[in-house]
């Protein structure tokens, strides 16, 4: 059995254009995320929260970065943290206070990115990160579809619609580097007792983050376990395990996503684990 000193995390996805532009567009300004477009679920703690600080040193000027969460006052606040890195850049930041777990909240973050779908801007990457843990019960406590059904779509089927409604508003051109981030875990790949709803959608997430890699040879996509971060949810498996785990700062995993699509080496649709890089 896998220890749960693993974190629990979700992922990315990175679109690009099929074409002899390929090689130029993923070697351009490898240490840059160019003049990009970022959308960041679940922005307003934890990883997420941490993810647009990293992001927002790589952005070059004109770049716009849409931080999309419940709480608008984080978001707000989270803004604010971030200025002093953005106003020098030239950096437009958008906050949406969106929840993903409804249909309006997941149309409210595709609305917004369609407002600067006009921009002449040579990156797409967008940030699965919003996740929750669900219920830690036994297997056969499920049997109410409605919670079953209402989990899922938040961790899984928002997710999908959110991709697939960004994807539209940006359609591929030649010089259009996409990229799509799935926040996953270690839970992805292995089970765990009492762990059924959360282990199926990181699962789901994994698939169906892997199919949109094989379907679209312009969208380059990355599935990234994070490790055990020091955030509520592992306050929350604290609770109700009583497991209490090495916790790193999100900051230090952070960095290591953004390491890894600086560096663009990965293969589109691989699962990669913090430990990994």
């Amino acid at each position: 059995m896998l220890s749960l000193s693993y974190a629990l995390s979700s992922s990315v996805l990175l679109p690009l254009e099929n074409s002899d532009k390929m090689s130029d567009i993923y070697t351009k300004d490898v240490r840059t995320l160019g003049q990009c477009i970022c959308i960041i679920t679940g922005a307003s703690k934890g990883f997420g929260r941490a993810l647009a600080h990293e992001v927002v040193q790589w952005l070059k000027p004109g770049s716009i970065l849409l931080l999309a969460a419940r709480s608008g006052t984080l978001l707000e606040e989270l803004k604010d943290e971030l200025q002093g890195s953005t106003e020098e850049k030239k950096v437009l930041i958008h906050c949406i206070t969106a929840d993903v777990s409804t249909e309006k909240g997941v149309n409210e973050i595709v609305r917004v990115a369609k407002l600067e779908a006009a921009n002449d801007l040579e990156h797409v990457l967008l940030i699965n990160n919003a996740a929750t843990l669900g219920d830690l019960s036994p297997f056969a406590s499920f049997t109410d579809p409605d919670e079953v059904n209402s989990y899922m779509f938040l961790n899984v089927g928002s997710a999908l619609v959110l991709t697939a409604g960004i994807l539209k508003v940006f359609p591929r051109r030649p010089d259009l580097r996409w990229s799509v981030v799935n926040v996953s875990s270690v839970f992805a790949v292995e089970a765990l007792p009492s762990w059924v709803l959360y282990c199926t959608a990181k699962a789901a997430r994994k698939m169906m983050f892997g199919v949109l890699a094989e379907e679209e040879p312009n969208v380059k996509v990355l599935s990234y376990s994070p490790g055990s971060l020091d955030t509520e949810m592992q306050q929350d498996i604290k609770r109700m395990t009583g497991v209490c785990h090495h916790l790193m700062p999100c900051h230090v995993s952070a960095a290591k996503l953004l390491k890894l699509l600086l560096d663009n080496e990965f293969p589109s649709g691989a699962h990669i684990d913090f430990f990994e890089v």
